[in-house]
């Protein structure tokens, strides 16, 4: 039986078969039993043409369905495959020096004044700080607290913001005397003006409107409607320091009215 099986039924099987029954039924004494020779020989034929035929269907079903719908490229891996968890090691100074240098000279085409460049490095940032927030936001998801006052957002921008980006938080939080409004960071040593050397036709140029744009990003996430701008203050002992004035939405002002 296992002969039979197996594959397609030949011609000489047929007759192998046959040449059996045949065989049989002259040799048999009694006359009443030939019919039921020859109804097992054909039970066995039958039995190998049901059997091929099933094998036959279901090795055409195994090999459609192997059988790969379309051909992929193996696709390469690319910086969202990587683990947002893991830090990455600190970038070289040198090399952030040499990126933001090409940053600014690229601002610099086809700007009109001090004012419209500033604008365009505030850009760039503010485009750094929606994706900061949103990478800060998933790495500390077991600590995450949702600020709803603006203290706490500016000390979670002066801290944990400054640190992710410049390796160190800012140097100072101040709230201003004469404006309810208006809120001041400051960086005594911002690193984007560590390295620039400011253009003769626009003195008056502060790099630092990079940063400002990352805070004003932050701000904007947390409902926290904000402009934020960058000014010079140089000291004695501080050359590069820069004060981001953050003036509030008048909004958030009523917000914060409401929540005391």
């Amino acid at each position: 039986m296992r002969g039979v099986g197996t594959g397609h039924v030949d011609s000489s099987l047929h007759r192998g078969v046959t040449a059996s029954a045949q065989a049989l039924i002259s040799s048999a004494v009694d006359t009443s039993s030939l019919s039921c020779y020859s109804d097992f020989a054909s039970l066995l034929i039958t039995m190998s043409k049901m059997q091929s035929s099933s094998r036959a269907s279901s090795d055409k079903l195994s090999l459609r369905s192997s059988a790969p719908s379309s051909v992929l490229a193996p696709r390469r891996a690319t910086i969202y495959d990587r683990n947002v968890n893991r830090r990455a090691p600190d970038l070289a100074l040198s090399a952030f020096a040499f990126l933001f240098s090409e940053m600014v000279q690229y601002s610099q085409k086809n700007v009109k004044g001090v004012q419209e460049m500033e604008n365009k490095l505030s850009a760039y940032g503010y485009h750094v700080g929606q994706r900061v927030l949103e990478l800060s936001a998933i790495r500390e998801i077991k600590n995450a607290k949702r600020e709803t006052r603006v203290l706490g957002l500016l000390q979670f921008i002066n801290t944990t913001i400054w640190k992710a980006i410049f390796g160190k938080p800012a140097d100072a939080l101040e709230k201003s005397k004469d404006q309810e409004d208006e809120y001041m960071i400051i960086d005594n040593d911002p690193i984007s003006n560590k390295y620039i050397s400011v253009p003769k036709d626009m003195p008056s140029l502060d790099c630092a409107s990079f940063q400002a744009g990352v805070i004003e990003a932050v701000m904007d996430g947390c409902q926290f409607p904000a402009r934020v701008t960058a000014h010079s203050v140089p000291t004695d002992l501080h050359p590069l320091k820069t004060v981001f004035l953050v003036k509030l939405d008048p909004l958030v002002l009523e917000r914060e009215r409401y929540m005391r």
